[in-house]
């Protein structure tokens, strides 16, 4: 049982150590807090709850993790770049390059696989302790205070499960949910490393199914969200839409997409391209409000997806889209916009050995041309003079202040994702008209001459819908459990990705056949959970 909650559950605080090194650059805790005074009030139980929006993005040591992999800020990108969807354009500082190269999740010992675990069973565990001090200190679950506390822990476990079930164990529809292995069920306050054996995929879905519903009934009649950090109800609909898709539940995840978006337009074109770098854009349903003095800087979001942020990761290494998946967006599409096809290579250290020079890239043959190109898109975006482009840079992702290593929200969840899991889930239900009305309000949203009523069968359909994913929610982080769910492989040779640089990761057959997309439990869980051995592990 974690007799202390540490002090990251009622808000961090940061110490900036100074030094020209982005290693020393850290977030620590300075105290912590008795778990009685923790949920000794209502008020007491919020702070809870703001420490775990923190963890969410924050550079954070956690029980059993390192502050070497931050909250979401890391998963997000890393996940797209395991699926070859967020492709880098050369080595860099070597961030992210085991990730890519299908090194670490495939590897018990790393970080990687330790912060995603321990971090999820954290936010588990203080979800358990929010959910079960309710009647243990006997708060009235009709107050509005209440209501959304116990709506949020229970979206916050729902989440949480998701996650770990979704990448520790064989997809749901791909394998088989009432005998395949899934992970630890912790319902009770306690160390998710000494906790329980493995329970069945089915069983940790039948918790998260309960959950979720259990998240919308306390939403019912609670008090309102203080800003977009903190779930909602609407954002436990989108929850539960994600949850019942990957589960092949279609008419149930089209419903709640619709709930979920319900007050959340879509963006228009100058918002859409404005950066994302705010949960204050209109189709934001959930997101990280990130705090100046609680920011993770060289281990930001924007650090690893930001062409602006003047940190070595992006000055060394722009972060490409896959040329086929740019190459088919029509001229009338704004998104069009969200990357540069014929940015000059000037990084002489570029994968695909075309960089440094309008000698080596092909689609310049002077130097002014080759240099102008690239000071245009330096002044531009406010990049600095140390920045490199490179052909296909995604510009998706840029600073409210470029150029600097300020920090930036970072989004969850949009009202683009639900209209797309709506309309997936209608084309899996052969309801072709009921999809095609779907893309058409979307798609219309982003391109003038769209016209949905083309894509006249569920395969047409599919193959729309997979394309309209890669563009809208490229850099958002769900790629690499979207191909789990299409038990789709990875095939990177004509999308700008270099083999040499990518290695295992360029080509990895698809799921269903290729355990290696389930990641390795962390060695140092099997080793101090009673309950696991290693025949427990992927």
């Amino acid at each position: 049982m974690l007799r202390k909650i540490n002090l990251l559950i009622i808000g961090l605080l940061v110490v900036l150590v100074s030094s020209c090194s982005e290693d020393f650059l850290e977030t620590t805790p300075t105290d912590a807090i008795a778990e009685a005074d923790a949920f000794a009030s209502v008020n007491n139980m919020f702070l809870v709850l703001n420490g775990l929006h923190r963890v969410m993005y924050a550079q954070n040591p956690l029980p059993g993790g390192t502050s070497a992999r931050s909250g979401q800020s890391f998963y997000i990108p890393a996940l797209d770049a395991m699926a070859g969807t967020n492709i880098h354009s050369s080595p860099g500082n070597g961030w992210m390059t085991s990730e890519l190269r299908w090194l670490t999740h495939t590897n018990a010992n790393f970080t990687t696989v330790n912060n995603f675990w321990y971090m999820r069973y954290h936010i588990i565990a203080t979800s358990n302790n929010l959910i079960n001090l309710v009647e243990v200190n006997g708060y009235a679950t009709a107050d509005a205070d209440v209501r959304n506390i116990l709506g949020q822990a229970y979206a916050y476990r729902a989440w949480a499960y998701h996650q770990l079930v979704s990448t520790f164990a064989k997809g749901y529809l791909i394998g088989n949910p009432s005998s395949d292995a899934g992970v630890p069920l912790l319902l009770e306050a306690g160390a998710p490393y000494t906790s329980e054996p493995r329970s069945t995929v089915q069983v940790i879905y039948d918790q998260i199914n309960a959950d979720i519903e259990n998240s919308i009934s306390f939403f019912d009649g609670a008090s309102s969200p203080d800003n977009k950090s903190h779930l909602s109800i609407n954002a436990a609909y989108g929850l539960k839409a994600r949850i019942d898709l990957t589960q092949g539940k279609w008419q149930d995840a089209a419903d709640a997409a619709v709930l979920a978006r319900s007050g959340f337009p879509l963006l228009d074109e100058s918002d859409w391209l404005s950066g994302f770098n705010t949960v204050e854009l209109s189709e934001v349903i959930w997101g990280g409000t990130v705090i100046d003095a609680e920011t993770n800087y060289y281990q930001s979001y924007f650090y690893f997806i930001s062409p602006t942020f003047n940190g070595s990761q992006n000055r060394t290494n722009p972060k490409l889209i896959d040329k086929e998946v740019y190459d088919a967006i029509p001229s009338t599409d704004f998104r069009i916009n969200m990357a540069l096809p014929l940015a000059p290579n000037t990084n002489s250290s570029a994968s695909n050995g075309q960089g440094g020079s309008y000698t080596t890239d092909p689609n310049y043959d002077n130097s002014d041309d080759f240099w102008n190109a690239w000071e245009a898109i330096i002044t531009k975006y406010g990049m600095t003079t140390g920045h490199n482009t490179h052909p296909y840079m995604a510009v998706k992702f840029l600073q409210k202040n470029p150029g600097s290593i300020d920090p930036d929200d970072v989004i969850y969840m949009r009202a683009s994702e639900m209209y797309l899991i709506e309309a997936e889930a209608k084309a899996m239900l052969s309801d072709i008209t009921g999809a095609q009305a779907v893309l058409q309000e979307f798609g219309s949203a982003r391109d003038t001459d769209y016209d949905a009523s083309v894509y006249a069968s569920q395969d047409a359909l599919m193959d729309h819908i997979k394309w309209q994913r890669a563009v809208e929610l490229y850099g958002e982080g769900f790629s690499f459990h979207d191909y789990i769910r299409w038990d789709q492989g990875i095939d990177l040779t004509n999308s700008g990705a270099d083999d040499n640089l990518y290695r295992d990761g360029f080509i990895q057959e698809k799921p269903s056949l290729n355990n290696d997309w389930i990641w390795k439990i962390p060695q140092a869980e099997i080793d101090a959970n009673p309950n696991l051995t290693e025949a427990d592990q992927n």
